[in-house]
């Protein structure tokens, strides 16, 4: 398999694009072949250990963009450009690293693609040639250099085939660093921030040649892009960096710690509604009312002026029954007293100590406790039916997802490894009680009926797990952030298009601890948290390991969202694990994401209350053949009046401000000599403004064609006709992304101007499309019909509120007779992309009138997004071909609303 990328995902191109806008007036690349290096303006320059990035902005234009940026993304304006400031290791003086720009992108949103999508951007932009790729693991490495070359003829074909290195730093290796410095292509170093923080590495120092290796690199004044900043916070990891000498760094993650000059944000919440990440169900299982155990969940220390306590919840002896009850309690207390008595606590339940530094209480038996965790209530049943829940959402997703080609897969938690793999004495590997149970509810699912033959595999092949080594070759517990476990997450990392295969038998994964950022795989469906304590890892990193999208058996990514859905099997409620991830969320990004995440035994089945029949539904039919007919359409418009009303705009825009041509800046430094060669910081003193720098005119033709459609005799005449061109000398990309601005907004409004319909003879909207709206999905985006023979189905699928109370009024209104959501598979073509209405109506007051109705917020189409409001203007285009059979398209916030369109 060779996974596809879809290069016109607008969320992308727009953080791709507010960095290219940072340096808005930096000089425009003319072309390898044309780079005179070393000129006024140039974005490279030569030095004696070769090619390097140039910045040609002074921070006070740099300020001026990043404002710009800011202010159409919606986001807090900076008052200056912060500094990432950090402690120098000897002096303790504050340091400070220059030009920090941080992007927010939600997990699995396509992160890593857009930085490396932003490589490619800047250099054809303004010519920028060197970055280097800094990685807070080996993991997070090893993904980067995978997508650099998973991704590597995509972009390719996007920007034209540039020259492009890439490389993964080999301190065995250094004569790469030489030629990453002197090539005159585009260079792109991959390296692990532990690999350049001490001065004992290698690359910090001084070889043979009398250089030490990381000075290639500072000589190349690389862009220097952080790849989750969150895990280099520290002074030593900052100084590292800013040790790199960098033109700039771009930071890139999805739970920053510090928000320097934040240019771009897709938080949780608007990915989760966007359908950019799966959406997220929990099946919750606990052990409550079984009472037969010793129960007991350590809260937290509550600290007074003078005490120490643990808060406990236990189950104690009441009046009728045994229920749980949390407890407040010194060192010393009997939980065999304090539960009334009951005989499971006697032995041993004496709180011993309680430790507030470690939050962990002991007990006289030796149990150890640490916040969060739990002992007793069945635990074993508990996570044994954990893995039977997960192996049946497994085999029913395998089934549901047959036809569109998607392999499943299935990632199980746990804490301990020999509960999945024992070892004997002499190193024999034998299956753990997980092996063994999941090998029970594997077989006992793949012989029912209903999933017989999905997965032909014997069951010893469908299972295995990932766990770090010992050198004896038998898995071992690690934290999760050892050399090992980096290895570990290495080879999942080079297996990932093996595993999305139908014909690779494994689907089911056992990772001793969460793998942390750096893996995950799209088809990853559910995700089993198995522990004999509750987890204390973030619900947030546990599911971020399976939000990506999906992809089919081509590659290419699933965009349904009825495939696209996690599923989390834990060993608690619902209630609270969905109440834990929402406070997480909200802590970490101050944006509520409460009521998105769903129950998943709160489900119902959609399903048709009727057989589609003339005789069962005579109102269905009576509209349904009004408007099932497929149209196609052709457009017209005047070349002339699209130079006239561009020339119009274009009048109307703000001149090109002379205070956006870069100035020159030079500055006056000090070195310091020592045996070793240069070393220590440049030493600022004294800094110097020049005139405005004035560059080539670049070829605005070529330019505006790999913009929008339309000739260069056209664009001759919008510019002639526009009397700006001068403002080319002043910031030519600023004044050129204004023209292609203009260009499209008047092309639009062109084409749907004089867009015409026409039938397509013989070809309607099959009735077929209802029975795919036959589904399964949650109660709490469903309305339930109580008139069944007012509409089609048992439940109506809904996105709003706005179409919740649609659906409401609909049934009350004794005027409407019929209504239905139009199904999914219901595209009207536009120049737009297609288009699908949301209700067909049928309204009756001295006569009968059908209606199709798009239900928005505001009758107000000027409130609407463009690209909303001239879909609809499309749309009442193709239904007015239905007038003379009183098919009347129309907007409408309530039902009320028809009265007054009739």
């Amino acid at each position: 398999m060779k996974l596809q990328f879809d290069g016109s995902q607008d969320y992308q191109l727009a953080a791709i694009q507010a960095i290219v806008d940072i340096f808005e007036g930096q000089p425009l690349h003319g072309g390898d072949f044309e780079i005179s290096f070393g000129m006024e303006g140039a974005s490279l320059s030569l030095s004696e250990k070769g090619v390097a990035n140039r910045l040609s902005l002074t921070e006070s234009q740099l300020l001026r963009n990043v404002r710009a940026v800011q202010e159409h993304n919606h986001l807090h304006l900076s008052q200056q450009l912060e500094p990432c400031d950090y402690a120098d290791a000897e002096t303790g003086e504050k340091q400070s690293i220059p030009l920090n720009f941080t992007i927010e992108m939600e997990t699995g949103t396509g992160k890593t693609y857009v930085y490396l999508r932003t490589i490619y951007k800047l250099h054809k932009v303004y010519g920028f040639k060197k970055f280097v790729i800094v990685a807070p693991s080996v993991a997070i490495r090893e993904g980067a250099v995978k997508n650099l070359e998973i991704t590597h003829d995509h972009f390719q074909a996007l920007y034209g085939c540039p020259a492009i290195n890439f490389l993964m730093y080999d301190s065995r290796k250094l004569a790469a660093l030489r030629n990453f410095a002197t090539s005159n292509a585009i260079q792109v170093l991959v390296i692990n921030i532990d690999s350049f923080t001490r001065d004992a590495n290698i690359i910090n120092t001084v070889r043979e040649t009398g250089v030490k290796p990381i000075e290639y690199l500072q000589a190349t004044h690389p862009i220097v892009i952080v790849d989750e900043p969150q895990n280099m916070e520290t002074d030593i990891r900052k100084a590292a960096i800013h040790h790199l000498n960098p033109l700039c760094t771009l930071r890139y993650s999805a739970t920053h710690r510090n928000l320097y000059n934040l240019v771009y944000s897709l938080n949780p919440v608007q990915a989760y509604d966007l359908g950019l990440v799966k959406q997220i169900e929990v099946d919750g299982i606990t052990a409550d009312g079984n009472y037969n155990a010793a129960f007991i969940r350590f809260k937290g220390v509550q600290r007074g002026k003078t005490t120490l306590k643990a808060r406990l919840e236990i189950y104690v002896n009441d009046k009728q029954s045994v229920k749980p009850k949390t407890v407040t309690v010194d060192a010393g207390a009997d939980l065999f007293r304090l539960s009334g008595g009951r005989e499971i606590y006697k032995d041993g339940f004496i709180l011993n100590s309680i430790n507030a530094a470690e939050e962990m209480i002991e007990f006289a038996n030796g149990m150890v406790l640490r916040t969060g965790q739990t002992r007793g209530g069945l635990t074993d049943e508990v996570m044994k039916y954990q893995i039977e829940r997960t192996v049946k959402w497994h085999f029913e997703k395998v089934k549901k997802f047959k036809p569109s080609g998607v392999k499943v897969l299935s990632l199980f938690f746990l804490d301990k490894v020999a509960h999945y793999r024992l070892y004997t004495a002499d190193g024999h590997a034998q299956k753990g009680k997980f092996a063994l149970w999941f090998e029970e509810a594997f077989k006992r699912c793949a012989n029912l009926p209903e999933y017989r033959d999905l997965l032909p595999f014997p069951v010893e092949q469908v299972h295995n797990g990932y766990f770090s080594q010992d050198k004896k070759g038998a898995f071992k517990d690690t934290t999760g952030s050892t050399k090992a476990d980096d290895e570990t997450y290495s080879l999942i990392m080079r297996d990932k298009e093996r595993l999305l295969s139908l014909d690779e038998p494994l689907q089911f994964i056992f990772s001793h601890s969460a793998l942390r950022e750096g893996w995950d795989n799209p088809n990853v469906f559910q995700i089993c948290t198995l522990n004999e304590s509750q987890s204390e890892l973030k619900k947030r990193q546990e599911i971020g390991r399976g939000l990506r999208l999906s992809v089919d058996q081509s590659g290419v990514r699933v965009q349904d969202k009825r495939l696209n859905l996690l599923t989390v099997i834990a060993n608690e409620t619902y209630q609270d694990f969905s109440a834990a991830l929402q406070r997480e969320i909200q802590e970490e990004t101050s944006v509520d994401f409460g009521g998105r995440i769903k129950n998943a035994r709160a489900r119902a089945k959609i399903r048709l209350s009727k057989e589609l029949t003339p005789e069962n539904c005579p109102l269905f039919f009576e509209i349904w053949d009004r408007i099932k007919h497929r149209t196609r359409y052709h457009v017209q418009f005047s070349t002339a009046e699209l130079i006239t009303r561009t020339v119009a705009e274009l009048r109307d825009f703000n001149k090109v401000p002379l205070t956006t041509r870069p100035m020159l800046e030079s500055r006056t430094a000090r070195l310091n000599y020592t045996e070793a060669g240069i070393e220590g910081a440049l030493t600022d003193l004294s800094v110097k403004q020049s005139q405005a720098v004035r560059y080539q005119i670049p070829d605005i033709y070529a330019y505006i064609q790999s913009k929008v459609d339309i000739t260069r005799s056209t664009i001759f005449e919008i510019l002639k006709q526009s009397e700006r061109y001068e403002e080319l000398e002043i910031n030519p990309q600023l004044f050129l992304d204004n023209v292609v601005s203009a260009i499209q907004r008047t092309l639009y409004s062109l084409m749907v101007e004089g867009l015409k319909y026409e039938q397509i003879n013989g070809q309607v909207y099959e009735m077929t499309l209802f029975r795919y709206e036959e589904i399964e999905t949650y109660l709490s985006s469903l309305f339930a019909v109580s008139k069944t023979e007012k509409t089609l189905f048992n439940y109506i699928a809904v996105e709003s509120a706005i179409e919740s109370d649609f659906a409401r009024d609909c049934e009350a209104d004794e005027r409407i007779k019929f209504f239905f959501k139009l199904p999914r598979g219901f595209k009207i073509p536009t120049p737009l992309g297609n288009y699908t209405p949301d209700w067909a109506v049928i309204f009756e007051h001295d006569r009968r009138v059908y209606f199709v109705a798009e239900t928005k917020g505001s009758l107000n189409r000027q409130l609407l997004r463009e690209v909303e409001r001239l879909k609809i203007e499309c749309g009442a285009k193709h239904f007015a071909l239905f007038q003379p059979l009183d098919v009347k398209y129309t907007i409408a916030v309530t039902t009320k609303d028809l009265y007054t369109a009739t």
